[in-house]
């Protein structure tokens, strides 16, 4: 068991940045897969952000990308998201997930095993 804890939502305005942490104390993140996922409103959860090893390019939703940035921080636990130029449809619960290493990362559900618990993105003005 993997225990992933998300840091830093809040409540933003349109235009504004946020940044996302995910860290699993006493665990080497560097050995999963790592997913940010999302579920707005009324909607289903769906993938925004994934990263494999360190020489493989990480892999963005097509409406986060450009504004959005996936990373791993130097302590080897942690693993950030980095939000730009937010909109209100990027309002959500953020969810980290990790799943067994493989060369290409995906945002599909099914390939994460450990999921933290979530943390509130508000996007308003």
């Amino acid at each position: 068991q993997v225990p992933l804890v998300e840091s830093g939502g809040g409540l933003v305005q349109p235009g504004g940045s946020l940044r996302l942490s995910c860290t699993a104390s006493g665990f080497n993140l560097e050995d999963y897969n790592i997913g940010w996922f999302r579920q707005n409103p009324g909607k289903e959860r769906e993938g925004v952000s994934c990263m494999s090893g360190p020489y493989m390019p990480p892999l963005y939703e097509d409406s986060v990308a450009g504004r959005f940035t996936i990373s791993r921080g130097d302590d080897k636990s942690t693993v950030y998201l980095e939000m730009k130029n937010l909109h209100p449809e990027d309002t959500g619960v953020y969810y980290c997930a990790a799943g067994s290493y493989r060369t290409y990362c995906s945002i599909r559900e099914r390939l994460y095993d450990y999921w933290g618990q979530g943390a509130q993105v508000t996007v308003s003005s």
